[in-house]
């Protein structure tokens, strides 16, 4: 597994017989989590010998910084880096976290515009009838989304208060990190299906192609 060059909260980075945890990241049943999100770096680590003249060579420690707020030097009026000023705009592709349910629409959160990492959250909604491109009629929230499920999708407009509308009706959007009701990561085996693998319960998604 490579380590990806940005992280999101929760998300898998290796297993501890690989890496070590740094700032910025935790250890939940021997692997490691992302605590933060933010750029990941893999840097070398040493120990030192009980006589404290040799070095052995350790795991790579795993680190995740936050994101250089827009007022630090160098980077003041740019949107690189992750950190700088990075707007929500039409077609955008974003990474959101879902947070509440309701019968019409879900809210979310943008994290990652365009595989930039946002300094702050935006608030998004996904409406029922942006879920998917066929049997609109049929769609139902809960059983598309669940809280704190990570979805890949693309902005299609802005809404009112500030709310940016996020739609995953096309076959590479949807949901691409999901937890079980047991808080384990599942994978998905369909387009409208994850799966925990350790129960082998089935919860319904509206999953995300994979790339």
């Amino acid at each position: 597994m490579a380590l990806p060059s940005t992280a999101l909260p929760g998300q898998l980075l290796g297993h501890t017989d690989k890496y070590l945890p740094g700032p910025g990241t935790h250890i939940h049943e021997s692997q490691i989590y992302a605590s933060i999100a933010g750029p990941v770096f893999s840097s070398p680590s040493s120990q030192s010998s009980s006589k404290g003249t040799s070095k052995s060579k350790l795991a790579p420690l795993i680190s995740i910084t936050r994101p250089p707020t827009s007022t630090d030097p160098g980077i003041l009026g740019t949107n690189s880096g992750g950190g700088g000023t990075i707007l929500p705009t039409v077609s955008s592709t974003v990474l959101a976290r879902i947070t509440r349910l309701g019968p019409r629409f879900a809210s979310c959160e943008i994290l990652v515009i365009n595989n930039e990492v946002c300094r702050e959250a935006f608030q998004g909604q996904i409406r029922r009838e942006d879920i998917r491109a066929t049997e609109k009629d049929k769609i139902r929230i809960e059983e598309s989304f669940r809280v704190g499920d990570l979805v890949r999708g693309t902005v299609i407009s802005l809404g009112d208060s500030g709310n940016y509308y996020v739609a995953t009706d096309s076959n590479e959007l949807g949901v691409v990190m999901a937890r079980s009701g047991e808080g384990r990561l599942m994978f998905p085996v369909s387009w409208r299906e994850f799966r925990d693998p350790v129960s082998g319960v089935a919860e319904p998604r509206k999953a995300a192609k994979p790339f």
